[in-house]
């Protein structure tokens, strides 16, 4: 895998940042696309459902299970 790609996204009225692989954010741009949403909208419904996990895990987490055809 690549270098770490950092990109800010509004979530909940709050900027943040976060740092993943290009290959991550090429599933989840993807998926959000597939989905018509916009990838902040598909990153504020990992971040509802994430618990206890840091964003970028959850994030890496959900388009691995993506790119397995397991939808999360």
């Amino acid at each position: 895998m690549s270098g770490l790609k950092k990109r800010s996204v509004n979530l909940a009225g709050h900027a943040t940042s976060l740092a993943l692989e290009p290959e991550f954010w090429t599933v989840l741009e993807r998926t959000a696309a597939r989905d018509g949403a916009s990838l902040a909208a598909l990153i504020q419904r990992i971040d509802n459902t994430r618990g206890e996990r840091p964003l970028a895990s959850a994030c890496r987490v959900f388009a691995l299970a993506e790119a397995a055809g397991d939808r999360a």
